[in-house]
């Protein structure tokens, strides 16, 4: 049975998290493992009253086939948006739909990857972007992440030895929570242009800041052709699996072919809904309500680390998005931590699944969004007490 599947099958495994999501499906158990948002601030009724108005307005052609490229209304909105929002000069004609922001790292690895292509991403790196390049068999070059960024003099020797592409998460990393700094940014560019990788740009969490100042984006910054990846799953609702591309014109060619041969468009419906629902609705309120919350679940994740975690485990402690980094002293074991604290009715996500060398072992990721502060308070409590039982 094995010899029908294609080799690099063999490479692959199945997502981390997806599994211990599976885990966590006992309600009994704090999770802090899924990267999920806050299910309370999903705009349902404004998301119910769009859809109505949808089918009542443009009925069947919602229902129809549509372009590869995606709803022209929709992505002139998200050009507006990133001109008011961000002062970034967007062309509607150069942003491609897709279905969510995974589909971006498939067709990204469709389009560039070749097997042994060195492709570059941080240490630790965001697990759906190894998982979707890893199908197609690339040397993975992993790059250490400082508190502002990547090891500059680690990215220069990556990109002289043949780097192909450099993917990364500039604010609020997945899984880290570390934000670029602007001088790193600048830096981060000007290595770009000067070796001539690709640079792919993933930023599902850059409008979730809760303090410091927003930054420009590096795909702004640099000359050579890259790739800018936006959602809608973290500022309206992830069910929808609505993302964007931004990308220069033969970049963009490319990509419109590998999406046609994977699904031809993204649900029409689903644009037709989000268009009207962002016509119709204040998105900015919106997502100042959403940063509100997730920055005082942060606060009180931060809070209640410092109270009942053990002093030598150290913490990155985010600006934005929706995740927490800690690292327990060498030697720990995240893996042990968990199944401990499983037992303890408490989730998280090991850290050494998103490292592609095998390190990371006594890391982990905490997810701060989808927690009010009360599961929030006792499921830190817990794995606190979890955290001092394996470091007798």
């Amino acid at each position: 049975m094995a010899d029908i599947f294609a080799r690099r099958m063999g490479t692959v495994h199945r997502s981390f998290i997806r599994e211990i999501l599976k885990v966590t499906a006992d309600p009994e158990i704090i999770s802090f493992a899924g990267g999920l948002p806050n299910p309370e601030l999903f705009p349902v009724a404004a998301m119910d009253k769009a859809a109505h108005e949808v089918f009542s307005t443009i009925g069947a052609s919602a229902l129809q086939y549509s372009t590869t490229e995606g709803d022209a209304g929709l992505r002139a909105i998200i050009a507006r948006r990133y001109k008011e929002n961000r002062g970034l000069d967007v062309d509607p004609d150069s942003i491609l739909i897709t279905t969510g922001s995974q589909q971006i790292l498939d067709m990204v690895a469709k389009v560039f990857i070749d097997r042994g292509d060195k492709v570059v991403i941080e240490r630790p790196g965001y697990l759906g972007a190894i998982q979707a390049f890893s199908l197609f068999e690339p040397e993975f070059v992993s790059v250490s992440l400082e508190p502002d960024g990547p090891d500059l003099a680690e990215l220069e020797a990556a990109f002289r030895a043949g780097a192909k592409c450099f993917y990364s998460v500039p604010n609020f990393q997945n899984p880290s929570g570390v934000s670029y700094s602007l001088a790193k940014r600048q830096a981060v560019a000007r290595l770009l242009d000067e070796y001539g990788v690709l640079f792919v740009e993933d930023d599902p969490y850059g409008e979730l800041r809760f303090m410091g100042d927003d930054l420009p984006s590096i795909f702004s910054l640099r000359k050579n052709p890259g790739i800018l990846c936006g959602s809608f799953s973290k500022i309206a609702a992830p069910g929808f699996r609505l993302g964007w591309l931004v990308a220069d014109r033969a970049v963009l060619d490319k990509l419109v072919i590998a999406k046609q041969a994977a699904d031809l468009h993204t649900s029409t419906v689903a644009q037709a809904i989000m268009r009207r629902y962002l016509e119709t609705n204040d998105i900015e309120g919106h997502v100042a309500l959403i940063r509100e919350r997730y920055g005082s679940q942060r606060e009180v994740m931060v809070e209640m680390i410092r109270r009942y975690f053990p002093p030598e485990v150290s913490i990155i402690e985010p600006e934005g998005g929706m995740f927490l980094w800690a690292t327990m002293p060498r030697g720990a074991s995240s893996m042990d931590l968990f199944d401990a604290a499983i037992k303890d009715k408490v989730a998280f996500v090991p850290g050494q699944p998103f490292h592609v060398d095998g390190t990371g072992d006594n890391t982990l990721r905490l997810n701060f969004s989808n927690s009010d502060a009360p599961r929030i308070e006792e499921g830190i409590r817990r794995l606190g007490r979890s955290i001092q039982t394996i470091l007798k």
